[in-house]
């Protein structure tokens, strides 16, 4: 799809989901898959036929080689990736309600995500990268949300578009800790924020259109909110939007909102689309709303699918998807 790639930074890590349950109702087993919303992004952009890198810190364990050949085996470049025999990879318990709603355990403290600095970066990471994604996870510590804000600096000193997802994980954070302020600094380096209705309802404490005026004293020139099969809803200073989704029989929505964002990402890449580039998409609306209709695509087909890595479909798959009758 693109020449210049998406780079995702953050956190790889090994979600392991229930499997099957025992008399007591407790799962009787966990089966590992590789996982981490930045990293299952760069999965999803290149699976699409996008070219997608992952930077970030991952384990000299059995787990971080797990992680990095997973990674490859996607198709996702690794060049940026950093090793450290001095953590553990971090681990997430799935587990699915009756709805096939996802619930997380984490055991992330002291893990080798958490530990990538600036001087991580290679000299040349940032040199032709055309979007470069975050989201909320990267901002749990606070030399790592340092490390996060400088790589959206160091992105747009080069031209590329910033991609935020909200992505709140409430368990990674301090009980005492309202993310919040902590959030609003990366926000507001962010030229595209995507998150969910629920993620929306947390942060919009003053009301949405407090959010969202907000979020426009920043550099974010496109918000875009989604609420699973229901329709989603995009604003941009100038206008905003609803768009019907792809209502599906959901088996797992790990990975949902990560599908998303790729297909999102590898349509704004493949148009080149920098930053002053937003205002003109919005000009042209039946294209911004073929490219959310796309990534909308793109989430429905993957909660259709077990696990994250494993559940992101290829370009092909969401174009016959999309030619089914509703």
């Amino acid at each position: 799809m693109t020449e210049r790639p998406i780079l995702c930074f953050g956190e790889a890590l090994i979600d392991l989901h229930a499997n099957a349950r025992d008399d007591h109702g407790f799962a009787a087993s966990f089966v590992p898959f590789a996982g981490g919303a930045p990293a299952n992004v760069a999965v999803a952009a290149a699976r699409l036929g996008g070219r997608a890198r992952f930077a970030g810190m991952l384990a000299s364990d059995r787990f971080g080689d797990f992680l990095l050949d997973s990674l490859q085996h996607a198709g996702v470049g690794t060049d940026d990736i950093a090793r450290t025999k001095a953590a553990n990879t971090a681990l997430a318990f799935v587990t699915l309600d009756a709805s096939s709603e996802r619930s997380f355990s984490f055991y992330r403290e002291h893990t080798a995500d958490l530990l990538f600095r600036p001087a991580d970066f290679r000299p040349d990471t940032f040199r032709d990268v055309a979007v470069f994604h975050v989201c909320s996870n990267s901002m749990t510590d606070p030399d790592l949300a340092a490390t996060t804000r400088e790589g959206m600096q160091r992105a747009h000193g080069v031209g590329a578009l910033v991609s935020f997802d909200v992505n709140l994980r409430p368990a990674l954070w301090p009980a005492d800790t309202d993310p919040r302020p902590l959030l609003w600094p990366a926000l507001h380096l962010a030229d595209v924020v995507k998150m969910s209705a629920e993620e929306f309802a947390w942060l919009a404490v003053d009301g949405e259109q407090a959010a969202i005026d907000r979020l426009w004293l920043g550099r974010t020139r496109l918000v875009v909110v989604t609420d699973g099969a229901r329709p989603l809803r995009w604003f941009h200073p100038d206008a905003e939007g609803e768009l019907p989704c792809y209502p599906v029989e959901a088996v797992d929505t790990t990975a949902a909102g990560d599908a998303f964002v790729g297909g999102l990402l590898c349509c704004l890449a493949e148009l080149d689309a920098a930053p002053q580039r937003i205002d003109q998409l919005v000009s042209e609306l039946p294209r911004l709303h073929a490219m959310l209709r796309f990534a909308a695509a793109c989430g429905a087909l993957t909660v259709t699918r077990q696990g994250s890595f494993a559940a992101m479909p290829r370009g092909d798959e969401v174009l016959a998807f999309m030619e089914q009758p509703a």
